[in-house]
């Protein structure tokens, strides 16, 4: 949808954003604080040195606050004193690999977390809409060509899988149980692998491609054939913000998920993104080492025509110019430059192709 990322709907209204320390939830808030909204935040502190929220300086422009939303009593208590109009709900334990070694965790922030904002948001008066932001990794995988379509069964054979599909299926309790006699639309959005600059996390390509990088170190991969559907960060925000949009003006129904993924073309092997970087003045050694048994899928791929055809969403970056935005990122950041101008810089430039 060209408009919504340009347009004044977002100038003056409440948001909620839940993660926004983390890499898409800090994009996100400083994209709603350039288009006007008032923006607050709820999260745990980066767990990441460097951090997006850091070097970007996302807390000048967010009311952030910190704390767990497994704790169901702090939670309401900050949800009730913001009061949002929109939530946009992106606090998780994010990491496929983590969850094998902390599933209960995984489980307790991603399914009762969920539980515990809703829940924290059903006597809000004003509320206009909430969208929760899971994974494209909530399809039962079959490991097969086709794109999965929003209709498609839902599944998970690792904890951070199932726990989002559990996820979803709190998210569509909630919304048929307690926010359709309101009128609230409660929708999900559903992305695949996200790049960008500012994400440090662990066991993620590219954050483990630029710390190669900086400490002259080999950079280790395990499945240089495993196919992915590649996209910038800020086409994600885009269907966020669309979909939000759409859903308060009701344009769309109130409940159910929704695909953003990129184009076909862009959902290659991990050694063709490593060739893209290279291809763009990223290049460290590359080793390919054993897998140490924690299953990963290698093929999936996202059916986006829904968000396309009602929203009239997608990606204004095909993926070489995303691999060199994000280069421009990180070694803009590698050379002390003011992140939090260059953020907003890409941000713009994105949302000026959108007008």
């Amino acid at each position: 949808m060209k408009g919504s990322a340009m347009s004044g709907f977002w100038r003056g209204r409440r948001v909620l954003v839940t993660g926004h320390t983390g890499f898409k939830g800090g994009w996100l808030s400083l994209w709603l604080s350039r288009l006007g909204a008032e923006v607050h935040g709820i999260a745990l502190a980066p767990d990441t040195e460097p951090a997006l929220h850091r070097l970007a300086r996302v807390d000048q422009r967010v009311a952030g606050r910190l704390i767990d939303i497994t704790d169901a009593v702090a939670l309401a208590g900050a949800v009730d004193d913001i009061g949002p109009q929109v939530v946009f709900h992106l606090a998780a334990q994010p990491l496929v690999r983590l969850s094998h070694d902390a599933p209960l965790r995984t489980f307790a922030t991603n399914v009762m977390g969920t539980a515990n904002l809703l829940e924290a948001c059903r006597a809000l008066p004003d509320l206009q809409a909430i969208i929760a932001v899971t994974t494209d990794k909530v399809y039962e995988n079959r490991e097969w060509l086709w794109p999965y379509r929003e209709s498609d069964p839902l599944g998970g054979k690792d904890p951070y899988s199932a726990s989002k599909s559990a996820a979803e299926m709190a998210v569509l309790a909630w919304r048929r149980s307690y926010f359709a006699t309101r009128d609230v639309p409660v929708l999900t959005a559903r992305g695949g692998n996200v790049i960008g600059g500012g994400d440090w996390s662990a066991d993620r390509l590219v954050p483990d491609l630029f710390r190669a990088l900086g400490s002259g170190r080999r950079l280790a991969i395990r499945a240089p054939a495993s196919i992915r559907p590649w996209q910038h960060v800020l086409g994600l925000c885009h269907g966020y913000l669309s979909l939000a949009e759409a859903a308060v003006t009701r344009r769309i129904p109130g409940e159910g998920a929704w695909n953003f993924g990129p184009l076909s073309a862009d959902c290659i092997p991990v050694a063709d993104l490593l060739a893209g970087f290279a291809a763009a003045g990223c290049a460290p050694g590359v080793d390919v080492v054993p897998g140490d048994g924690k299953p990963e899928s290698r093929l999936l791929a996202l059916d986006s025509s829904r968000a396309r055809g009602d929203l009239g969403w997608r990606p204004a970056l095909e993926l070489p110019e995303a691999i060199d935005w994000t280069t421009r990122w990180y070694l803009a950041a590698a050379a002390g430059a003011d992140m939090q101008a260059e953020t907003l810089d890409q941000i713009d430039t994105y949302a000026a192709r959108l007008a």
